[in-house]
């Protein structure tokens, strides 16, 4: 049933949407060349992780201190358990939410853990991190076979990425048996990518999150054909979802959580923009149209955030809770935003947080104080 509820709504604007594609990838070509080769982690290029090494060798701020709590947390996961399931039934939030968030954690643990293990593998060389996050992405390749339910596919988009993060990052280390590796390819085509396939084409964060997940899949799976179409459907209809103003069209709609959905869709999509400017040069967080820019997303975004009384949407919208054990939304996605748009204002705010991390359920931006992301100088707009 959830399965036709989310075609009888995609079905809308299919057509539209397809159109407009089939002219983009006219436009583009069908196969977008890299113009600085093909990093091995689009999350993490070389570049970056080569930076971040330099720095934490310097005992450079923040990043050191972020790489120590990266460590804390790493070390603290060596001994998890995993807690992969056959199927990965999650039911709809608005109608069980314990149900969802029971079954919804299972994989954002382990996504977590995964990821965390695999990123303090990659600074450090220590095996046993590497041999952690195998643990946990072997574990899901195995067992799990399907999802299903109404949120299903929802969750395993938005929480799955951590699992493909840390893929990317082990993906061509001897550590990891070509077994066990072609066993979670298998996993990413015939589980992950169903369903981000399934949701791409949705208006609204839920295409956002499919997106970013596709991305990632296909990079990791060397597939340009899949990584050309999703950059192609990504640029189709980006400045649809944005009014002039900043505010985000189909996630205000969204009562209380308006300022939470604007920020649900806003961290994928930025992640998604970093990822294609990894992969190809292309630098979509400078594009504009009819005054329309990701930048005046964000900064409708910050400043609502901080005067959350004064949202036009909807009065007194909810607002994170300040727990710094796992993180506080949106400040992750300002961490990464500040060194891409060179907003020193944001630091008054971001300052309590740091070093940011962000570990609840779902991952764009989980270690931005650690990770800064900074364009390089050659990108392009087009």
């Amino acid at each position: 049933m959830q399965n036709f509820i989310y075609l009888f709504f995609g079905l809308q604007v299919r057509t539209t949407q397809f159109l407009k594609l089939g002219l983009t990838l006219l436009l583009a070509g069908l196969f977008i060349r890299p113009t600085h080769g093909h990093a091995q982690s689009l999350m993490h290029p070389i570049t970056q992780i080569h930076d971040v090494k330099s720095q934490i060798s310097k005992k450079s701020e923040p990043v050191y201190t972020a790489y120590k709590q990266l460590i804390i947390l790493a070390d603290s996961l060596l001994l998890a358990d995993h807690h992969a399931v056959e199927d990965f039934s999650v039911p709809g939030f608005y109608s069980d939410k314990e149900g969802q968030r029971a079954m919804a954690k299972k994989l954002h643990a382990d996504a977590f853990a995964a990821y965390c293990t695999a990123l303090a593998y990659t600074l450090n060389g220590e095996e046993k991190y590497a041999s952690k996050a195998l643990y946990f992405i072997n574990s899901w390749a195995t067992i799990n076979k399907k999802y299903s339910d109404f949120d299903g596919p929802v969750v395993l988009s938005y929480a799955g990425a951590g699992l493909m993060i840390a893929a990317e990052l082990l993906k061509n280390d001897p550590l990891w048996t070509k077994n066990d590796r072609d066993h979670f390819k298998t996993w990413t085509m015939n589980v992950y990518q169903k369903a981000t396939h399934f949701l791409r084409e949705r208006p609204n964060n839920i295409a956002d999150w499919a997106r970013f997940a596709n991305l990632l899949s296909a990079n990791f799976l060397d597939d340009q054909k899949e990584l050309s179409f999703t950059i192609a459907l990504i640029k189709t209809d980006l400045f649809e979802k944005i009014a002039a103003d900043g505010h985000l069209i189909e996630e205000v709609k969204r009562g209380e959580k308006g300022l939470w959905y604007t920020y649900f869709s806003l961290a994928p999509l930025t992640a998604a923009m970093w990822c294609i400017h990894n992969a190809t040069g292309e630098n979509l967080f400078a594009a504009t149209k009819d005054g329309k820019s990701i930048k005046r997303a964000i900064d409708y975004l910050y400043y609502y955030n901080q005067h959350p009384t004064a949202w036009p949407w909807f009065k007194n919208p909810d607002v994170d809770i300040q727990d710094r054990t796992v993180g506080v939304w949106p400040s992750n996605l300002f961490e990464a935003m500040k060194d891409i748009y060179h907003t020193p204002e944001f630091d008054s705010y971001l300052s309590i947080y740091r070093p940011v991390v962000y570990k609840k359920n779902h991952f764009a931006w989980t270690f931005p104080t650690l990770m800064p992301a900074h364009l390089r100088p050659d990108s392009t707009t087009k």
